[in-house]
């Protein structure tokens, strides 16, 4: 596995990806990621990327329960440890990692959803044209933090319709960039701990959704050069009670890793 690296390190890494320059205050971009873009793609730029983004996926989940994650290192290449931000809480984390800033500059230091007002990977994208969309639920931070762009929201009650709105996406073709948010092992965790047969129910469905996205891909988006990746925001640990939190600087809330897979167009 490579250097662990900060969350910061995403957001240019994405942009170099796609040939753009990367958000005014976006930390360097993770050499890995762009290194492994590079060769996959045979130094030319993706056109189209797919991020999956479930929430409070930690490290430790991964490793201690591969059976249950088995589609994600299937479905992609190169892995990336990372460490999140402090707090790691959602819009924190979430704000960092698409504008590869850390949070005493993208202005979200703890659990709230305003609109971030400094440039963005989605700003640095429609900028160049690009067209953009985030697909998640109607509360989710991605929602919220960075409404007010000429891009398109897609904001549902469930899970099923998020997925199913990133399927019609995907087939549809018509989007550069697409971040599809599923909340669901974060918020069933929170009620019935990390390791509980309900919360890793749902680590199994988002490795399962994460799967036929990229089939989907795979399929859809041949004539594109693309970038898939699976990306949570911050990790998790159990409480008092059997129930699940996250938010403390600690390995468990804070080391993850994200996994990404180059698909050249035929």
């Amino acid at each position: 596995m490579n250097e662990r690296r900060s969350l910061d390190t995403i957001c240019a890494a994405l942009c170099y990806a796609m040939g753009i320059g990367a958000p005014a205050c976006a930390a360097p971009a993770s050499p890995e990621l762009c290194a492994y873009v590079d060769e996959k793609l045979n130094g030319q730029k993706a056109d189209r990327i797919l991020m999956y983004n479930p929430d409070a996926v930690a490290q430790w989940v991964q490793e201690k329960y591969p059976q249950l994650m088995k589609e994600v290192p299937a479905r992609t290449e190169i892995a990336l440890p990372l460490t999140s931000v402090m707090p790691s809480v959602t819009p924190v984390c979430f704000g960092t990692m698409y504008t590869g800033a850390q949070p005493e500059v993208h202005g979200i230091r703890k659990y709230e959803k305003p609109v971030i007002k400094i440039d963005t990977i989605f700003d640095a994208l429609i900028r160049n044209g690009k067209r953009c969309a985030i697909i998640g639920d109607t509360s989710c931070s991605m929602g919220k933090i960075y409404l007010e762009r000429e891009m398109d929201y897609f904001l549902y009650d469930t899970v099923d319709e998020i997925n199913a709105k990133a399927v019609e996406l995907i087939m549809a073709d018509e989007y550069d960039f697409i971040a599809v948010y599923n909340g669901n092992y974060d918020s069933i965790m929170h009620k019935f701990g990390p390791e509980s047969v309900e919360a890793l129910s749902e680590l199994r469905a988002n490795s399962h959704a994460f799967a036929e996205l990229s089939e989907l891909v795979t399929r859809h988006w041949q004539k594109h050069n693309t970038l898939v990746g699976f990306a949570m925001d911050h990790g998790c640990h159990e409480i008092d009670g059997g129930c699940g939190s996250h938010g403390l600087d600690m390995d468990e809330d804070l080391h993850i890793v994200h996994h990404f897979m180059a698909y050249p167009a035929k």
